[in-house]
């Protein structure tokens, strides 16, 4: 029978059988079966310089989705989808693409031949296409970029750690080095004399080889390469299965970014994978230790649980406000071309892009946004500026949904977890009804039945219709047939209990005439609050009416809309006296 290691608190004792938050139990998984990546990788780092770093500057952005985010998929893009998706990236801004894998397949040669044949690559962008180190197929690759006027980058790559050298290489650490040395002097000397070419190097599985191997590796690579600030080589760092906290992939980083040799003709690069969840963490840290470009897909797609998310971590700087270099203003277009080309949805909850993530169902999420952007409105008002322009300061929201090409319509909607606050932005943003608090609480009562009932989202038109049936009596019993003010006087005429009833009351109001006439019919109505507004602004504008009555013993809320504001509550005052008892 498998004996479990034993589960200790962290101050040493026994769990089981122990009180409180440690009365636990083993599970069924053998969590013994695998190794702390620290027993397998010791980084001696030392005094570390990154956490006190901060992220002032973007970092180089290279999307990786024609070549790596292409292998990942389950039917890889066409020449029109990839295309396509180049000219995406060109338009939002990218200044480094890696087009491609040429020896691997015609497709991906072709579309790099077309590069050559064509300007659809404008003359300030970098090109990478992707080789392993064998002569054969780096001879494939540097065959595809000849004629390519735009600079260039040939990426060899071969992996390194011991898992792989051992079971997919059957090499030990100094015939990997060899293999390596070798396949970077084919690139030297296959691509080495033409113009606007420059190399880049991957140790794959970086993060789970040994930090002095790598080192070695890395600097063997751009001594025979002639690393130099005038001609730098990248060297490319991946997590490419992260199996560690993002602290650690830091120290790693660290530890080359202090020791590689002609460190100023080196551009250091990371490309970190999500297999743990934490792809995003491990990328800012890494630039914080060091480096100084970030591979990934523009919404994360990859092998397995997918690499880095450029769009999550472009966005994060922006929301710290810092310029991510890349544009997102329409984030929707970028989604849709993105979801075309790799024929993969994106998750309505992803970061930033999904459809839900501007979004409040919740009560008080709902109330303190609403609150939020009434402060925003007004804040900007009284400085004289564009909201645009006005410093963010919005609770639950890190940046302006705006800024991504968005409308506010869909920040806040409406099922059984929302709450007064989110049916009250709904239906002023929608429909120019500011709804006093206590009516608010009343209205949210009735929409908390609803969805309790439907069991789904009520939209803002429904929400309306609701709180039109619930305020609103359209088949009345009473009816006002006319008034009128004239000589100080107001004359009603009611139609109740099939006949007309005309009175003249003087020395009041239009809505405490209508109030007696009502008495006088025998349908009394007291009116304990009224609140009128304009909804729009000029001439023939609409004004709208609440008032909370009490009737036979009940409480209620009406509501009134018309032309005036007089009009409004008076329209009020009769579905109020025509509201079911």
């Amino acid at each position: 029978m498998t004996e479990f290691p034993t589960l200790t608190t962290p101050s040493g004792a026994v769990a089981d059988g122990a009180p409180g938050w440690n009365r636990q139990r083993h599970s069924a998984m053998p969590s013994y079966r695998y190794r702390d990546v620290h027993q397998r990788v010791n980084v001696p780092v030392g005094h570390r310089d990154w956490p006190n770093a901060r992220m002032t500057a973007a970092p180089l952005w290279v999307p990786v989705d024609l070549r790596d985010g292409n292998q990942a998929l389950a039917e890889p893009m066409d020449p029109a989808r990839k295309r396509r998706f180049f000219e995406l990236l060109i338009a939002m801004g990218y200044k480094e693409i890696e087009v491609g894998y040429p020896s691997a397949s015609q497709t991906d040669f072709d579309f790099v031949r077309l590069l050559a044949a064509t300007a659809i690559a404008p003359p300030d962008v970098t090109v990478v296409v992707f080789t392993p180190a064998r002569r054969d197929l780096i001879e494939r690759t540097v065959e595809s970029v000849r004629g390519i006027t735009n600079e260039v980058v040939i990426h060899l790559y071969t992996a390194t750690a011991p898992v792989w050298r051992e079971i997919v290489l059957g090499k030990d650490r100094a015939q990997l080095r060899e293999l390596i040395v070798a396949g970077a002097r084919d690139v030297l000397e296959l691509a080495g004399d033409l113009p606007h070419v420059r190399f880049q190097f991957s140790p794959e599985v970086f993060n789970l080889t040994e930090p002095d191997f790598a080192l070695e590796i890395c600097d063997a690579v751009t001594e025979l390469w002639q690393a130099s600030a005038q001609r730098p080589v990248t060297l490319n760092l991946p997590a490419t299965v992260e199996v560690a906290t993002p602290n650690v992939y830091a120290d790693q980083l660290e530890y080359m970014h202090r020791n590689l040799a002609r460190r100023d003709g080196v551009i250091l690069s990371v490309h970190p994978h999500n297999d743990r969840g934490t792809g995003i963490a491990c990328a800012e840290l890494a630039v914080l230790a060091g480096a100084q470009r970030v591979e990934g897909c523009v919404f994360g797609n990859g092998e397995r649980t997918g690499n880095v998310d450029i769009a999550t971590l472009a966005l994060n700087l922006h929301a710290q406000g810092v310029d991510p270099m890349i544009d997102f203003s329409d984030i929707d277009e970028i989604r849709r071309t993105v979801e075309h080309c790799t024929r993969l949805p994106v998750h309505d909850r992803h970061p930033y892009v999904g459809d839900l993530v501007h979004t409040a169902f919740s009560g008080t999420h709902q109330d303190a946004i609403g609150k939020g952007m009434a402060e925003h409105h007004e804040r900007a008002a009284a400085q004289g500026i564009a909201e645009r322009a006005s410093q963010w300061r919005v609770p639950y929201l890190p940046i302006d949904p705006a800024d991504l090409g968005r409308s506010y319509d869909a920040v806040i909607r409406v099922n059984s977890q929302s709450g007064k606050g989110g049916i009250a932005y709904l239906l002023r943003t929608e429909y120019g009804l500011d709804l006093p608090r206590r009516l608010q609480i009343d209205l949210a009562k009735r929409v908390q039945q609803h969805t309790d009932d439907t069991g789904a989202e009520i939209t803002a038109e429904e929400l309306f219709t609701l709180f039109e049936q619930s305020y609103t009596v359209p088949d009345q019993r009473i009816t006002l047939v006319r008034w009128q003010i004239a000589g100080g006087a107001t004359e009603i005429v009611l139609d109740a209990h099939g006949g007309r009833r005309h009175s003249v009351h003087r020395e009041v109001g239009p809505v405490e005439a209508v109030t007696a006439a009502l008495a006088e019919a025998g349908q009394p109505i007291e009116i304990l609050g009224l609140t009128q507004h304009s909804v729009d602004q000029g001439a023939g504008s609409t004004a709208v009416s609440y008032i909370e009555y009490r009737a036979a013993e009940r409480t209620g809320w009406a509501f009134g809309r018309d032309t005036s504001v007089v009009a409004a509550s008076l329209a009020a005052v009769m579905n109020a006296a025509n509201a079911p008892k």
